[in-house]
């Protein structure tokens, strides 16, 4: 048996032996060359593990767990969840938890792996456990991938604490986990990394004896662009490293320019600085083209934002004001898009999140426009700054408490649902701005409807017949 860092790694009998890495991590002991440079920079200990600082401080419940679990203190959860998007570090845990203490380590993919490799899984942490030897930790990957059945099947392990199970999953646990399992789990919710996260993993791999150990150094301009296409994944940063400084290295070159990791990574490096100019520039583009209704400029500077690794969350910001800044009341729908992007967006994350955001962005480019929301709540708040903001008009200030009907207030109030047509004849506004108009619909799209309708419901308010001209009773 190895010192207190080294895992235990087991084939079990009767399982595809691809579900396991035993074989590929005795091989890569003896060569390491072998293993990828994100798994030989894998971190050993919580203190090595990138971001994520949230869950990593003194007192957090994941250092608590390892503490417990290492220490033999107090039992916590038997299981743990992670949640996060693609290379934040979910994997990276789990060893981390499994190097706690000298437990026996099991790695499955519900991508490939069933109700039958789970509980072979289980049944050999059973007979591990029944003699007090070494705990197992059962990382499973993917987890949302799992129907409710082969979900069910980890229950009895995790109740009975037959394993320690540890769960990664990019989409949101609470609809992808069953919930006798996410009750019985520490759920943790990891976050994309930084560029400066990125940039001291990228920089630690290259001097690390683990990692490149200075064989090669990388051009300032290649670490921006390789911050750029990682998009916060620090698996991506390392494969990209690792593919660029193997073109270096194979051409006997001691740095990685530019040029060298574009063509080891295939990929050009597009000028955006996710914070300057570029950054705003390709926005305010975007938003243009889609006010502008040509959805192929559009298109275009989505993917420009996509392929630089822009937040997701940021772009779908911005579509959301879009829907009612350019759309607004000319397709009522277009908000409900953004927004169900921007949700879809927090839940699956990219790649798929792209999709997403191209139809919310199709959608808002080929709607009819108009601006009349946001001039409408504009011009009213410019009549506020001026003064304009008159006393509430007693029939419709507040006259449920005791003594406000001695005030007057509610006095002659009319309610509309006793009048046909609930619209009653009586002043909302206050007497400063009486009169004063602010929406002023178009006649673009759904918005022509409205344009109608506000005419009409103006005219009852003001006591006129719907064939009155408005200059009557003025």
């Amino acid at each position: 048996m190895q010192g207190a860092l080294s895992v235990g790694w087991h084939r079990l009998p009767d399982v595809e032996p691809d579900l396991f890495t035993a074989a590929a991590e005795e091989r890569a002991e003896k060569e390491p060359g072998l293993r990828p440079l994100a798994v030989r920079m894998r971190p050993r200990t919580l203190d090595e593990v990138v971001g994520q600082q949230r869950l990593l401080g003194e007192g957090s419940p994941l250092r608590r767990l390892v503490a417990a679990q290492s220490s033999g203190g107090p039992a916590g959860p038997s299981s743990v969840i992670l949640w996060g998007p693609p290379g934040t570090g979910k994997t990276t845990l789990a060893y981390v938890v499994s190097h706690a203490t000298n437990r026996r380590f099991v790695e499955l993919s519900a991508i490939t792996a069933g109700v039958k490799e789970v509980r072979a899984v289980i049944e050999s942490a059973k007979r591990e456990s029944g003699g007090y030897a070494r705990e197992t930790v059962l990382f499973l990957d993917e987890i949302h991938r799992f129907s409710k059945a082969q979900q069910d099947s980890l229950l009895p392990a995790v109740e009975n604490r037959w394993v320690t199970l540890v769960a990664a999953t990019t989409e949101n646990p609470y609809f992808s986990v069953i919930s006798p399992l996410l009750s019985r789990s520490l759920l943790l919710t990891l976050e994309s990394l930084t560029d400066e996260d990125i940039r001291g993993l990228v920089r630690r791999a290259l001097e690390d004896p683990r990692g490149l150990d200075g064989e090669v150094t990388l051009a300032e301009d290649a670490e921006a662009h390789l911050l750029r296409i990682a998009g916060g994944d620090a698996r991506r940063a390392l494969t990209a490293l690792e593919a660029g400084a193997g073109s270096a290295l194979a051409k006997g070159e001691a740095e990685v320019t530019l040029a060298t990791l574009e063509a080891a990574v295939d990929r050009a490096a597009v000028k955006y600085d996710r914070a300057g100019d570029q950054h705003y520039d390709v926005a305010s583009a975007l938003i243009k083209s889609i006010r502008g209704s040509d959805v192929d400029a559009a298109l275009h500077y989505l993917a420009r934002m996509i392929d630089a690794g822009e937040d997701p969350r940021f772009i779908a910001r911005r579509l959301m004001i879009s829907a009612s800044e350019d759309v607004g009341m000319a397709d009522p729908t277009a908000l409900q898009t953004a927004v169900a992007a921007a949700q879809a967006v927090q839940m699956i994350g990219f790649p798929e999140a792209r999709i997403a955001l191209s139809q919310a962005t199709i959608a808002l480019a080929l709607a009819p426009k108009s601006n009349a929301a946001y001039l409408a709540v504009d011009a009213a708040l410019a009549d506020i700054r001026k003064g304009l903001a008159g006393p509430v008009p007693a029939h419709l200030r507040d006259a449920h408490y005791q003594g406000a009907a001695k005030l007057g207030h509610g006095s002659g109030y009319q309610y509309p649902h006793d009048i046909p047509g609930a619209v009653a004849a009586q002043q909302y506004a206050p007497d400063e701005i009486h009169g004063r108009r602010y929406y002023h619909p178009t006649r673009y799209g759904a918005e022509a409807r409205y344009a109608d309708v506000v005419e009409r419901v103006r005219h009852r308010l003001s006591g006129r017949s719907d064939d009155e001209p408005e200059s009557a009773s003025k």
